[in-house]
């Protein structure tokens, strides 16, 4: 059974955001030309689709897995670290961690910060992992759930819609700092996308779903 909406995002509409009802996200719609919009059944996934584009997840289903494709995928590596984060809003209060794969042992931890976004924190947890990894001349995999982040590391530029201001200054020196080691360093990490549907939630996973 597929999971209901719960949450709607609006990229183009009266006031882009995210809604938790369809009236509400209606509303904002409703009578707009050329409005963007989607539901989505958990905020997560709602977050993440709100910092990419509507051209990301236009007509798009996310699908299941057929028996082969589990059977291709395996078990994750488990030489390796996980990286989560967690917000209370959008934005709201936000921390990250990382933890080793196989027995979810906190390596590290940052947070909580005020008016952040679920998907910088993911793109600080990554960069943050880098660098542990790196310092420690680890060969371990990195894992993470988030294919906006893991983007953003690539293209080393976190290209959030988060507004800076003096409540979340802080974050934004991250953000900072995160970049610069970016471009100022190189890495041999493989970076692996988690594959949540076929293995549950990330080991790094707050557990606030």
């Amino acid at each position: 059974m597929a999971k209901k909406n719960k949450y709607y995002v609006v990229w183009k509409g009266k006031r882009p955001g995210i809604y938790k009802s369809w009236t509400d996200c209606q509303a904002e719609i409703e009578g707009f030309k050329g409005a963007q919009y989607k539901g989505f059944p958990t905020l997560a996934e709602a977050e993440e689709a709100f910092e990419s584009n509507y051209e990301a997840y236009k007509g798009k289903k996310k699908p299941g897995y057929t028996s082969a494709e589990l059977l291709k995928l395996g078990e994750p590596n488990y030489h390796s670290i996980s990286v989560d984060a967690a917000s209370s809003g959008n934005p709201g209060i936000m921390e990250y961690r990382g933890v080793d794969t196989r027995t979810g042992r906190e390596l590290f931890r940052q947070g909580p910060f005020r008016q952040g976004t679920n998907n910088v924190g993911e793109f600080l947890a990554i960069v943050h992992g880098l660098a542990y990894l790196k310092k420690r001349n680890s060969n371990r995999v990195l894992y993470s759930d988030s294919r906006t982040a893991m983007g953003w590391v690539r293209k080393k530029k976190c290209n959030t819609k988060l507004a800076n201001t003096k409540e979340n200054q802080i974050i934004f020196e991250l953000i900072e700092r995160a970049e610069t080691w970016l471009k100022s360093n190189s890495y041999n990490t493989p970076l692996v996308k988690w594959e949540t549907k076929a293995w549950g939630e990330i080991p790094a996973d707050f557990g606030r779903k």
